[in-house]
């Protein structure tokens, strides 16, 4: 089976930095795309940021500029660095994989991993 696991969330006062990081468990899988998303109680989660097996970055109107993803795709795990963060950040955060198309039907699945609080204080 497929594990996504996160490390590296904490309590950091805002301005600081934080690096989160999620490694996945099992063999034989290729992910398509690796990214991460928040939730806040009471809110839908939302994307942060998301990278391609390609390289190609997408990232949260909210985050650009304060946030880099990056992905090492031989080990299956993904980095979110986060800097000058703000209490508007505080959330818990999920690691999300979806596996490249496979089969003649191009069929994808989606993993989540459990999710690692962030908090910002002001």
């Amino acid at each position: 089976q497929v594990q996504l696991v996160e490390s590296g969330g904490g309590l950091v006062q805002a301005g600081g930095s934080l690096r989160l990081a999620c490694a996945t468990s099992g063999s034989g899988f290729r992910f398509g795309s690796m990214g991460w998303y928040r939730q806040v109680p009471g809110n839908k989660r939302e994307l942060v940021a998301s990278v391609t097996s390609g390289g190609t970055s997408t990232y949260a109107d909210s985050v650009k500029g304060r946030f880099t993803i990056s992905r090492d795709s031989a080990k299956n795990a993904v980095y979110l660095q986060m800097n000058s963060l703000k209490p508007e950040d505080t959330a818990a955060y999920y690691c999300n994989a979806v596996t490249a198309p496979s089969g003649f039907l191009g069929l994808q699945y989606t993993y989540w991993g459990q999710g690692t609080q962030v908090t910002v204080s002001s």
